[in-house]
């Protein structure tokens, strides 16, 4: 008589020791977009300290190109344009980020009270934020900005908080629709049940679950706020007599540099905000990677992505699946 032998259970292999929880995105498109705004950052702290010149001194020829003396020229007045970039990356870099965070505090208190509380709040809170999206936001920072107090229109602080009342209500209505859907979670109510406080819900429960969200959320905002304060600054709606990327792009064409071929003093300006504006994007597309698993097959490069669909990941994923490769058994 013959005995049947058992199958063995399968073998559980132990979670790889060492391996990161959070797996950070390896797209080149984020890594460039982190690396230029890491640049920046560097460009707007130590650039006012390096700079070669004053920038509102005449040191040089009238209207000279880049030479070894001045190695982005002069302007018509005979100020060194580079020192002048330095000096605005500070102005500039500073007050978008200074707006951006202002205005997503206000998002982020605005929209989630709106979404927790809900009834007359929720109400009243709604129709403010539809109100500063039907605004238009340029026209209206141009009418508070020229009812600022005298000597106030250079203070970074106080344009970052005229920048940030017009551009808070996008964050807002976002956060209001997630934090209305994570009202209704089981570990929300449990929580209500046994008396957690709203402020500590909202705290605990609520705010980790919104942390991507309102990371996207405030990158936009930076965007926002630094392409606004180069419009207020090119329209010399803040005082252009403070160095920013926008001023020199004025005073640039107030004196018609494009029409006399001084590229040297409308280009630099205008790279940088547009490399600037680039690099935030890239960022806020891996933020967006961390938010949506469906988007991160898209910023694998090509050698990744030929690995991911050996490892069973589809060419092509049916609309409304979102696919996923069990990475704990592989070797």
């Amino acid at each position: 008589m013959t005995t049947i032998e058992k199958a063995a259970p399968p073998e559980v292999l132990p979670p790889p020791v060492g391996r990161r929880v959070l797996r950070l995105p390896r797209s080149p498109k984020i890594l460039l977009g982190l690396g230029m705004l890491l640049f920046f950052v560097l460009l707007a702290i130590f650039g006012p300290l390096v700079a070669p010149l004053d920038p509102t001194v005449i040191t040089g020829g009238l209207l000279e190109g880049p030479s070894a003396a001045h190695l982005l020229g002069t302007t018509q007045s005979g100020q060194d344009v580079f020192s002048q970039l330095l000096v605005g990356a500070g102005n500039t870099v500073v007050v978008g980020f200074l707006a951006g965070t202002i205005a997503t505090v206000l998002s982020v208190v605005i929209g989630v009270a709106a979404g927790y509380f809900g009834g007359l709040a929720d109400d009243l809170l709604s129709m403010l934020t539809n109100v500063f999206l039907v605004i238009p936001g340029l026209p209206l920072l141009i009418v508070m900005a020229a009812y600022l107090p005298s000597g106030t229109g250079s203070n970074p602080f106080v344009i970052s908080l005229v920048i940030s009342i017009t551009g808070w209500a996008w964050g807002a209505r976002v956060l209001r629709a997630q934090t209305l859907s994570l009202r209704r979670r089981d570990y929300v109510a449990s929580a209500q049940v046994i008396g957690e406080r709203p402020l500590r819900i909202i705290g605990a429960e609520i705010l980790p679950n919104l942390v991507a969200i309102v990371a996207s959320s405030y990158v936009f905002t930076v965007l926002y706020a630094i392409g606004t304060y180069v419009a207020l600054t090119f329209l010399a709606v803040v005082d252009p007599s403070h160095w920013t990327w926008g001023s020199m792009l004025f005073w640039a064409e107030s004196q018609n540099a494009a029409q006399i071929n001084a590229w040297w003093w409308f280009l630099p300006p205008g790279i940088c905000i547009a490399l600037l504006g680039t690099s935030l994007a890239l960022v806020n597309f891996g933020i967006d990677e961390f938010i949506n698993p469906r988007l991160r097959a898209a910023g694998l490069t090509r050698k990744a992505a030929r690995a991911a669909r050996a490892a069973g990941m589809p060419k092509r994923v049916r609309f409304g699946l979102t696919p996923s490769i069990n990475r704990g058994t592989a070797r």
